[in-house]
C-alpha cells in the first residue's frame, strides 16, 4: 500500500517481484568465481522470504496500526515512507551488504568467501516484467 500515491496503488495490492544482485571483486577466486551464487542466496533468502504474502505499509498510514494488530508479522512497516520498489531495492541492498560483510572465509566450507574482496554493487528489484528500480551506493 502506497499511502502517498494518488491512484490505485494506495489500496492493498500485490506484486510478484524479482530481485537481481550484482557483486564484484578485483579477481576471481580459486573456482573462477566472484562468489558462489549459493552463498548469496543463503545470505538473503530468509529476509526475502519475509516479504512473501506480507503487506508492506508506511507506518504513518492511518490503517497501519489496525493492519499490524490484525496480521502481526505479515505487516512490514516502513518508518514514515511508502514501500515503493525504490525503497525495497535500497533495503534489500543494505541487508545483503550487511550480511555479506558479516561472513568470514570459513562461514561455509563448501562455498568459500573472500571477506573484504567481494562487494555488493547494486540491487535491482523488478516489479513487473518491464518496471524495475535499482539501488547502488
Amino acid at each position: 500500500m502506497l499511502s502517498k500515491h494518488p491512484d490505485k496503488c494506495q489500496y492493498p495490492h500485490g506484486h510478484s517481484r524479482r530481485v537481481e544482485c550484482v557483486l564484484e571483486a578485483e579477481t576471481l577466486d580459486e573456482r573462477e568465481m566472484v562468489c558462489d551464487f549459493k552463498l548469496v542466496k543463503q545470505s538473503i533468502a530468509d529476509y526475502l522470504d519475509s516479504y512473501d504474502h506480507a503487506m508492506c505499509m508506511n507506518t504513518e498510514d492511518p490503517a497501519y496500526d489496525e493492519f499490524k494488530a490484525r496480521y502481526g508479522d505479515r505487516v512490514i512497516g516502513f518508518e514514515s515512507e511508502d514501500p515503493t520498489t525504490e525503497v525495497l531495492a535500497r533495503e534489500i541492498f543494505a541487508t545483503l551488504r550487511d550480511r555479506m560483510a558479516g561472513l568470514d572465509s570459513g562461514a561455509e566450507e563448501r562455498y568459500p568467501f573472500r571477506p573484504g574482496e567481494v562487494r555488493v554493487v547494486s540491487v535491482r528489484v523488478w516489479e513487473t516484467s518491464s518496471s524495475w528500480a535499482e539501488y547502488a551506493e
